[in-house]
């Protein structure tokens, strides 16, 4: 149910990429009602600026921060201290906390504001109501807010303990990036065997589409790669080649188990 005045404003702390993107996702889908949003960013952002003109507020004094329902921590892991300490004193009793930051303890988040904490990974799809996005806390009240935050925007997927926070990150937040990169890789592969540059890119930005309609039928991973890859045929070719040619679970684990340690840095 999308949030309304009755529920208090949302306060989103930080703009960058991943707030940026959580931003438009609300105002396109409504999640968040433009007048209940309330944006702190210590610099000017494109998504702030579309927001207010749809009715949001901008950096407003920090007495605005006394109704609020939730505060959306978004900045960067290694300046969340310096971004959290000055809402302490100026947030109502009712307020919980819901970071998106990767590598910061819940329990750390609340020794600082007092309030319940729940944890939640999006990623930057949720600009296109696309998004999928981890979520974890102990706290009924900020589950529940974190769900209505996120679920007008994202899949979300409850995890069962703090701990598994860092895998999701990679695997939903990060993994992304590896899934491009090997599109990129096939790009490359294409225009190796003869297509110009451009029509390869264009042929693995389409396939790379084809894959997530076909994903967002909920059907088994292995299904569709069956309905694909038809014994004798160049896709089995190809798997079978891939597979000669080294060994992908030994790849995906070490860029998740990379990501996973990067976290555990921040």
């Amino acid at each position: 149910m999308p949030l309304t005045a009755r529920s208090g404003p949302v306060v989103l702390v930080g703009c960058g990429r991943l707030g940026s993107a959580i931003l438009e996702g609300w105002l396109a889908t409504g999640a968040v009602a433009a007048r209940d949003i309330i944006v702190l960013t210590p610099s000017d952002k494109p998504a702030a600026d579309a927001a207010r003109a749809k009715g949001a507020r901008i950096n407003p004094p920090l007495d605005a921060l006394a109704g609020v329902h939730a505060v959306v921590l978004a900045v960067k892991p290694a300046m969340w201290r310096a971004a959290a300490a000055p809402l302490e004193g100026h947030l109502g009793p009712d307020a919980v906390v819901v970071s998106v930051m990767a590598g910061v303890l819940a329990d750390d988040i609340a020794s600082v504001l007092g309030r319940p904490v729940a944890r939640v990974m999006p990623t930057t799809a949720v600009a296109q109501a696309r998004g999928v996005a981890a979520l974890w806390s102990l706290d009924v009240r900020a589950r529940a807010a974190a769900k209505a935050l996120f679920m007008p925007i994202a899949d979300v997927v409850g995890l069962d303990a703090e701990d598994q926070m860092d895998p999701a990150t990679a695997v939903a937040g990060s993994a992304p990036a590896f899934v491009y990169a090997f599109v990129k890789a096939l790009a490359r592969a294409g225009a190796t065997q003869g297509l110009a540059p451009d029509a390869a890119v264009r042929l693995a930005r389409g396939a790379l589409r084809s894959a997530g309609a076909g994903l967002e039928t909920g059907e088994d991973l292995d299904a569709l790669i069956g309905r694909i890859a038809s014994p004798g045929g160049t896709t089995r070719a190809g798997l079978d080649a891939m597979a000669a040619a080294g060994d992908l679970d030994r790849a995906a684990e070490a860029a998740v188990e990379a990501a996973v340690q990067r976290a555990k840095t921040l």
